[in-house]
């Protein structure tokens, strides 16, 4: 008889660790993955290429105005404080169709002791139509470290789903990470500031 309650305060002990393994596995699967925005998927690619593209719905605007709108959106944009050479590369009133090439800042981290940036390079590109317009971003390229020892990224080269998604899909890649992240952000940003505009 003495012998069954000790059993039994044994195998108890024994699973308290498993218990609490298990529980934290739990809340740590429930966490929202940081990355989970970033990963496959969120870059895409045409003929090899890095292309982020989105049709916008700009009900009862014509496509003149449509136009007007976004150029002056991309007007705007090339005068932006972090900007270092950009502009119109394409002005059509023919086709609607409107173009910039765009040279900024990046900012990675950024404090009294570090300032971790890249310039950043893309094309933003516009064909309007009644009632809609097709956005496109393109030509990503980077220049990083410039200051110490410069890196010549190309998007293809860095933010890709096989440069940047580790192979889980569960997170970005330490270094080339980063580029991916903050291109998407300044996409998602810009995309969706004209998305309003076109409102």
């Amino acid at each position: 008889m003495v012998g069954l309650p000790l059993a039994g305060v044994a195998q108890n002990t024994w699973e308290k660790p498993e218990k609490k393994q298990e529980a934290e596995k739990m809340v740590e699967a429930a966490k929202p993955n940081p990355d989970a925005k970033y990963l496959r998927g969120a870059v895409p690619m045409e003929n090899g290429k890095v292309v982020f593209r989105k049709v916008m719905e700009a009900p009862g605007k014509t496509a003149f105005q449509i136009y007007n709108i976004i150029g002056q959106f991309l007007q705007d944009e090339t005068r932006e404080e972090n900007q270092l050479n950009s502009h119109f590369v394409k002005a059509d009133t023919t086709d609607y169709e409107l173009g910039a090439s765009y040279e900024e800042w990046l900012v990675f981290h950024s404090n009294a002791l570090v300032l971790d940036r890249t310039r950043f390079y893309y094309v933003l590109r516009a064909h309007c139509q009644d009632g809609k317009a097709e956005i496109e971003m393109s030509h990503i390229k980077y220049l990083y470290e410039e200051e110490r020892n410069p890196i010549r990224y190309k998007a293809e080269d860095c933010i890709t789903d096989e440069e940047a998604v580790n192979k889980k899909n569960t997170k970005l890649q330490p270094i080339v990470g980063k580029f991916r992240r903050k291109t998407i952000d300044r996409k998602d940003y810009l995309f969706n500031k004209l998305e309003n505009l076109l409102k």
